[in-house]
């Protein structure tokens, strides 16, 4: 019997009981050692294994085997298997240029089978590859052997990818995802752009780079961060869409707020469009994003109680949470 979306969203409400809560968040904030933040999850039944490593991985099966059992559209998490994908195809370049091991960095789950992007790659020919993403490759491919500018290289692949999920957005039915989709897309452009400021890069590396999306000047923004980043920042802190300017009030205090505050967007977005949904794809799009930023949350404090920093910074990097 084909599944529905009536009985996803009464699973996934079940489901969203057992996310973390702030009470939880906390908890892991009194924790003082790697060890007493595996058992704590491990005793939450968040996941097995040894190290915080194991059991995000064990939990990130366990996630994708729940969805794919619920879900009537595997289509629907499409944008994000791309990004996957894009993570890959960077990976084995660079790792086959260089002669360099680059197993262990791949990524799942993805469209492309880690074993066709590796043959693909080391034979360069991406026949095989999605339409879309045959020439980013190629090019790509072409920059890095003759010219070795990972730069460029990567440049000419986000592009596709940048470029294809703007194709996603503009076709999907999804309100939320269509949100997320733009906002995510309109500051990876702000935040190459204020890269390529500060780098001085040239007007042919951002023209390739920059993918035109709603509510973004391209020209403008071009020709403002050839000028430098002072006249960039100047026009990127009075623009509204997307709340820019206050992502921007964010970056004037630090990078690393910046895009806090930018993942905090999103989430909000799948709180606000998700969370109390009661029918189409949002509940599920929402419980996939609140376990995403479950697994960032749970990176950040680990990353802290190795480097021994105190609870309350650590705290100051959190992102908000779905639970």
């Amino acid at each position: 019997m084909a599944l529905s979306y009536e009985f996803s969203i009464g699973s996934v409400r079940a489901k969203e009981n057992s996310m973390f809560s702030e009470p939880d968040v906390e908890q892991m904030l009194s924790l003082k050692s790697e060890n007493e933040l595996v058992n704590y999850l491990k005793d939450k039944g968040y996941g097995d294994g040894n190290t915080v490593d194991e059991i995000i991985e064990s939990n990130t099966q366990k996630m994708w085997r729940y969805i794919r059992s619920i879900a009537p559209d595997m289509e629907l998490f499409s944008p994000f298997f791309i990004r996957n994908d894009i993570h890959n195809l960077k990976t084995v370049l660079k790792g086959v240029m260089s002669d360099s091991k680059y197993e262990a960095l791949l990524i799942e789950p993805c469209t492309i089978k880690k074993e066709d992007l590796i043959k693909a790659v080391e034979n360069r020919r991406f026949d095989s590859f999605p339409q879309w993403l045959v020439r980013p490759a190629n090019r790509a491919y072409q920059i890095l052997a003759e010219t070795k500018d990972a730069r460029l290289s990567d440049a000419y692949i986000d592009r596709g990818v940048l470029d294809k999920l703007i194709d996603e957005g503009n076709r999907t039915r999804s309100v939320f995802l269509k949100e997320y989709i733009y906002t995510f897309v309109f500051f990876v452009n702000v935040k190459t752009a204020l890269r390529g400021a500060k780098a001085g890069v040239s007007r042919y590396f951002l023209e390739k780079a920059l993918c035109d999306c709603p509510e973004f000047d391209k020209p403008e923004v071009v020709r403002l961060s050839l000028q430098g980043s002072e006249a960039l920042i100047q026009y990127l802190e009075k623009q509204r869409a997307y709340s820019c300017d206050k992502a921007m009030a964010a970056f004037s205090e630090s990078s690393s707020l910046f895009e806090k505050y930018v993942d905090n967007l999103l989430i909000q977005a799948a709180k606000r469009l998700c969370r109390l949904s009661s029918e189409g794809p949002e509940p599920l799009l929402g419980y996939y994003i609140g376990c995403e930023y479950e697994r960032k949350m749970i990176y950040i404090i680990a990353g802290g109680i190795k480097t021994n920093t105190p609870p309350e910074r650590i705290r100051e990097r959190l992102r908000e949470i779905y639970g």
